[in-house]
């Protein structure tokens, strides 16, 4: 006899990469990999390759309500990534209709400025999401720029990364302030939250240009282990090591010809 099985569902909400190593595209696969069930709001198609962003198309806000509201009212949802928001009209949009969740799962990755440069966050958007996005926030996963930012602080060492955490704890129920920006042999991250966890991350640091997607994949890899009901300490210890070990996988893949991407599946070969 068959029998039914709800599986973990994980949602994404971002941008679409076209080059497929970051934004919704990297998530999906996250979720998969995880394993989640996954599914995608879009809120802006870019034109990206593993060298540059060539053009941003934002989605209309009511397109990105109507596509919230179609997952929610017939899937439902365990756990939410959020990445790219782009404008301060998308975030408040966004944050209206999670915040009439009950118990949601939120994990956001503040998204602002891509790898090569580009901005992915227009500057007037900051404020609306600290103000209304953050407060939602189980979780935010800023590196070393976007906690700079958020903060006004500048972050050189461990103990400025702590005094960030603490900062944006102001803000949201948690945080991991990532640390692969600094100039250290290892690439710390470390986790606090206002439960009174406190967690130092230590990986070896990877020589690779194969990092493309390396914040998209930690957040969603986050919000899909806690969709399945671990604690956000245990989930973020496991989503890093997913991470490393895609990292790690990464570096033999030969994809475009600048920041490639991380190996998503690296427990099964193309």
């Amino acid at each position: 006899m068959l029998v039914d099985k709800v599986p973990f569902r994980a949602l994404t909400i971002a941008g679409s990469d076209s080059g497929g190593g970051a934004g919704i595209q990297a998530d999906l696969k996250t979720f998969q990999a995880v394993g989640c069930y996954g599914m995608s709001v879009i809120t802006a198609l870019t034109a990206q390759n593993t060298q540059t962003v060539k053009s941003i198309f934002p989605v209309s806000t009511d397109f990105i309500v109507d596509q919230l509201d179609a997952v929610l009212e017939d899937i439902g949802v365990d756990s939410v990534k959020i990445g790219m928001l782009f404008s301060a009209a998308i975030i408040e949009a966004v944050a209206d209709r999670l915040g009439k969740l009950a118990n949601a799962k939120i994990v956001v990755d503040p998204v602002m400025v891509a790898k090569g440069g580009s901005r992915l966050l227009q500057p007037d958007a900051t404020h609306s999401l600290k103000k209304v996005l953050l407060p939602l926030a189980s979780i935010v996963t800023p590196n070393i720029p976007e906690a700079e930012i958020l903060t006004g602080s500048k972050i050189a060492n461990a103990v400025d990364m702590e005094r960030a955490a603490d900062q944006l704890l102001e803000h949201c129920q948690g945080v991991v302030v990532k640390g692969g920006h600094l100039n250290t042999e290892s690439s710390s991250d470390f986790f606090a939250n206002r439960l009174g966890l406190r967690k130092w991350l230590h990986y070896p640091r990877v020589r690779t240009a194969n990092t493309h997607g390396t914040g998209c994949t930690y957040s969603a890899a986050i919000a899909g282990y806690s969709a399945q009901g671990l604690a956000w300490d245990e989930a973020v210890a496991q989503a890093r090591a997913y991470l490393q070990s895609a990292i790690v996988a990464g570096q033999s893949m030969r994809i475009g010809h600048g920041h490639g991407p991380v190996h998503h599946h690296w427990r099964f070969e193309f």
